[in-house]
């Protein structure tokens, strides 16, 4: 079914050609590179403290600069790709980078103490246009709240017609005047208007008047023909330079910005069909994202009736040779994960089980090694105290210094870069015209969700198989009383910080439903309606 819905879509694709897909995907897998190398200068820069709050400000400015260019390139990506995982992977990284550029002005701005900066050294370095560096609102805001946008206007028109004071029927109050006043106002627009007509026809009689004098005066002297041009050619002259400097006056206002195009409120046959392409991509993402949603259900359906049983018969084994080989390394078997610790998931996590048996041995060397450090560090407590006043001087010097506060947003940023390295940096997709998902990712990834869900049950059967084993082999029963012990304190403790974090965290509109508070606001005149206003 899932083929045949694929089919359909293809063929309302015309409009979203192979061209734009290789041109967006280039464009990603160039901001994608940027990216990684930005993310391998940053650390280096950042980490050194420095006191010159001129090569800082420089500094931030320019990484600032290069993250407002990344995100405007991920922005339009995110924007125009169909694929459901690329749009996923983008939208994570994309985050990051928004995160990055509010970290970034906010040390600008602690560093300088104002909120207005000036780029124009590096944007003339980086060969970039002041319009660059505007930052646009990402369109995913108004996409995917549309809803929650529109029940908003639908609750706030409903209390403003059921408090009487809505705003589309609001008519202005307007003064009745009576008929004789009326009528005099009439009477004396149009004797006005007669009185203009009636001086500009005495106007056109008296210059008629003074023109025939004139001649009559004149009519005696040999018309100068030279003179009669150059005088037709002064008149014509102005007149048309006064055309050109409107003209040019008028460029130039357009060019600032400070008045519109000719024709800016005309639209044009391209902009119809663009309306139309963006029309169609809107509703393939939105399908593909469907078909997305219900193939991450069935395919985990699906693995789990094909690969469950062996998922589970390979955990197992695992486990039963870690009890073997730490039997044979230690002389006793080792003590199970809990649940809250994670599990034989902590063990053997992307490990194989040599590289376990090597993490125990390692083990217990550094034990060896640590005991025999805490001896050397009893016998020289003299040493130490020196030691203890040059670290404090040096910290002093080291506080004095600027340095980077921590990036919250970097980790996932990185994480975002691996993926892509990983999955898509050199993935061939000839095959995928229509930028539908991929199954084989799907699969790799819920691969590991199943084989963390089997894991639990697994854990709770090697539990009780590796309690068994103790009581034959080491004929030693476990202390279960210490244990809860522990973990009723622990749960004592947990219960209460709850109950701290519940008598701090006090909702003082408890008893009061949304659209009750929504209502107070709109009659207190906090929530109005806008108008809708095309800029």
């Amino acid at each position: 079914q899932s083929r045949g819905k694929r089919v359909w879509w293809k063929e309302m694709m015309p409009s979203l050609s192979a061209e734009e897909n290789r041109m967006y995907n280039k464009m990603w897998h160039q901001t994608q590179e940027a990216l990684s190398a930005l993310l391998d200068k940053e650390p280096q820069k950042m980490i050194e403290p420095q006191r010159n709050q001129v090569f800082i400000f420089q500094t931030l400015a320019t990484f600032y600069v290069k993250y407002v260019q990344i995100f405007r390139n991920l922005e339009n990506v995110y924007d125009q790709f169909v694929h459901p995982q690329k749009r996923i992977l983008i939208r994570k990284v994309l985050d990051g980078v928004m995160g990055r550029i509010l970290e970034l002005k906010n040390e600008m701005v602690e560093l300088e103490l104002t909120e207005f900066h000036y780029f124009d050294d590096i944007l003339q370095d980086l060969k970039l246009a002041p319009q660059q560096l505007d930052i646009p609102i990402p369109k995913y805001f108004l996409k995917e709240k549309l809803e929650v946008i529109k029940g908003r206007e639908k609750i706030l028109a409903q209390i403003l017609a059921d408090s009487g004071i809505d705003t589309s029927d609001m008519k202005y109050p307007v003064k009745s005047i009576p008929f004789d006043e009326a009528v005099k106002l009439i009477q004396i627009a149009e004797r006005a208007r007669q009185g203009r007509l009636r001086a500009l026809f005495m106007k056109q009689i008296y210059l008629q008047e003074y023109r025939a004098k004139q001649s009559k005066m004149l009519g005696k002297k040999v018309t100068d023909t030279w003179a009669a041009a150059l005088r037709i050619q002064k008149v014509w002259r102005r007149f048309h330079q006064c055309k050109e400097t409107e003209k040019l006056r008028e460029e130039e206002m357009i060019f600032l910005g400070m008045n519109p195009p000719p024709l800016f409120n005309e639209v044009s046959a391209t902009v119809i069909q663009a309306e139309k392409v963006d029309h169609l991509r809107n509703e393939v993402q939105r399908k593909h994202e469907e078909d997305y949603r219900e193939a991450l259900v069935t395919i985990k359906n699906d693995l789990k009736l094909i690969e469950g049983v062996d998922i589970k018969e390979n955990l197992q084994d695992q486990i039963r040779h870690w009890f073997i080989e730490c039997r044979n390394l230690t002389g006793t078997f080792p003590d199970y994960p809990d649940v809250e610790e994670g599990g034989s998931a902590i063990i053997f996590s992307d490990k194989t089980i040599q590289q376990v048996i090597e993490d125990i041995i390692a083990n217990q060397e550094e034990e060896e090694k640590n005991k025999k450090k805490k001896k050397k560090k009893e016998k020289q407590p003299k040493k130490a105290k020196k030691q203890k006043k040059g670290t404090k001087e040096k910290n002093k010097e080291e506080d004095e210094k600027w340095k980077m506060s921590p990036s919250l947003f970097l980790p996932a940023m990185k994480e975002g870069c691996n993926a892509y390295k990983e999955i898509w940096m050199k993935k061939d997709e000839s095959w995928n015209f229509s930028q539908d998902y991929d199954p084989e990712l799907i699969k790799e990834e819920k691969r590991k969700e199943l084989q963390s869900e089997i894991r639990i049950q697994v854990d709770e059967l090697m539990r009780q198989e590796l309690k068994n084993l103790k009581l034959a082999v080491d004929r030693e029963r476990e202390r279960p009383v210490k244990a809860g012990k522990k973990k009723d304190k622990k749960k004592g403790k947990k219960g209460k910080k709850k109950e701290k974090a519940e008598k701090k965290d006090k909702d003082l509109t408890a008893d009061r439903t949304i659209e009750s508070l929504y209502k107070e606001l709109v009659e207190e005149g906090l929530l109005i309606q806008a108008l809708k206003v095309n800029l």
